[in-house]
């Protein structure tokens, strides 16, 4: 993925979300709340830093720009909604009643995000963006991405 544009590189991001979501429906129905509970760590580390390096890549750039500024503003709010949502459900007991409820409205409130980035926000930044600013970004992200990892990993 060495020339992958920021487009690809998020949504690769999604899918690895997604994916994450299945397994923890798996990890659900078998019972398992030790893997239901690594997983959910792992899905609340990879998405705190998809945001963060996320924000500091393409959303810094659509920001900049009047067209795209209302997207990227739409999108760091969600992105703040999500945050919330973690914060919340660390104050609830793991997988406890409340906690299911709060995860299931998280949830829903994630694929939703994703599914608008990618539905409307990625194409109408791709008009905006030339291919070698969509490489430059994808390889900022690249670059933030693993710091962000290491942050992310580190407040946990």
């Amino acid at each position: 993925m060495a020339d992958a544009s920021i487009f690809d590189r998020l949504k690769q991001d999604h899918d690895t979300h997604r994916q994450l979501f299945d397994k923890m429906a798996d990890a659900e129905r078998e019972k398992n709340e030790e893997r239901l509970e690594k997983l959910f760590e792992q899905f609340k580390v990879e998405v705190t830093a998809h945001a963060a390096a996320e924000e500091e890549s393409l959303y810094a750039t659509m920001l900049s720009r009047p067209d795209l500024r209302e997207d990227a503003q739409h999108s760091v709010s969600e992105h703040k909604e999500i945050d919330d949502y973690l914060e919340e459900l660390a104050d609830l007991k793991f997988n406890g009643e409340a906690w299911r409820k709060k995860f299931a409205e998280m949830k829903k409130r994630y694929l939703h995000h994703i599914e608008e980035e990618e539905e409307e926000m990625f194409p109408t930044a791709a008009k905006d963006l030339s291919a070698e600013e969509e490489a430059k970004l994808g390889k900022l992200f690249a670059k933030r991405k693993p710091a962000e990892l290491e942050r992310a990993q580190a407040e946990d």
